[in-house]
């Protein structure tokens, strides 16, 4: 996973770095959020190396904070409802089911690339899960190999809970749309927890890394202007949004000169909230149909 260090991005499995570098990032202050003891093993030095050479690298850390503790939340909530499976789409280095109180009874299952797989299982090869973890070796843009690991895994899940942290942004619409199809047609998956960005962030974000991401042959696409509506049409409806500026702010992690918007607000109220759903990320719970 390390590579030719001469590029920032390799592939996109090194934004799995990053992240992991955040989560490390927010371990290490005395007033932490979360706690993931194996982060900074996880992310690596290769980790730190993206975050400190990427444009605001380490400053995005807010979003991969704020985003990790609503996953965190909700996660629990559910599984404390009944949830039985939740199978992670793109797992990347999450350890959630190594961290989070999990009853021991439920199936974490993990689906990523291959080298992403074989990486993370050596690196907590030694460590003991909460709950039942498996990995699934995958490749989830193609349509074949999802179906048929779907089918396996429905056979064995009453009430799940997908979640596609990070994933659905490197994919295009026409995917996403192949994606919730297929996820639909497994009766058992109740609930699907992803992360979508807006039109405007995606060309923001495009303008600092986009070079650095045709380099790894990887670009952010999804971002549907129409947000949660998108999937609708293919039988799932927005149960909850919990909105990133938001919630940073809640949590006491706001993006850097978040001021500036309380200035805006206050002087220019009906126009600054107008702008301000351009600029709406979240983490959305959705619902089967």
């Amino acid at each position: 996973m390390t590579g030719n260090t001469s590029r920032i991005l390799e592939s996109v499995s090194d934004t799995a770095l990053l992240v992991a570098h955040h989560r490390a990032m927010e371990s290490a202050r005395p007033d932490a959020l979360f706690h993931d003891p194996y982060a900074q093993r996880l992310a690596g030095d290769r980790g730190e190396e993206i975050a400190s050479r990427l444009r605001w690298g380490k400053r995005m850390a807010w979003s991969t904070i704020t985003r990790t503790v609503l996953i965190d939340e909700v996660v629990t909530r559910l599984v404390a409802d009944g949830v039985d499976t939740v199978l992670n789409l793109a797992a990347g280095l999450d350890s959630r089911p190594y961290r989070l109180p999990l009853p021991p009874s439920l199936r974490w299952v993990e689906m990523d690339l291959p080298a992403m797989t074989v990486a993370k299982t050596e690196l907590m090869k030694d460590e003991k899960p909460r709950c039942q973890v498996e990995r699934i070796s995958i490749d989830l843009a193609s349509p074949a190999e999802r179906a048929r690991v779907l089918a396996e895994q429905s056979a064995k899940m009453r009430k799940a809970l997908v979640i596609s942290e990070g994933l659905l942004v490197y994919l295009n619409d026409a995917i996403v749309a192949e994606l919730a199809r297929d996820l639909h047609e497994a009766p058992p998956i109740q609930f699907w927890l992803c992360d979508i960005a807006t039109p405007l962030i995606v060309k923001r974000m495009q303008r600092w890394w986009g070079k650095h991401m045709k380099a790894a042959n990887t670009q952010m696409q999804f971002a549907p202007p129409n947000g949660t509506k998108f999937f609708e049409p293919i039988g799932w409806r927005e149960r909850e949004f919990h909105v990133l500026f938001d919630n940073s702010i809640r949590i006491g992690r706001p993006m850097p000169f978040a001021w500036i918007y309380n200035v805006q607000l206050k002087l220019f109220p009906n126009y600054t909230r107008k702008q301000a759903v351009k600029w709406h990320a979240g983490v959305a719970l959705l619902e089967r149909t």
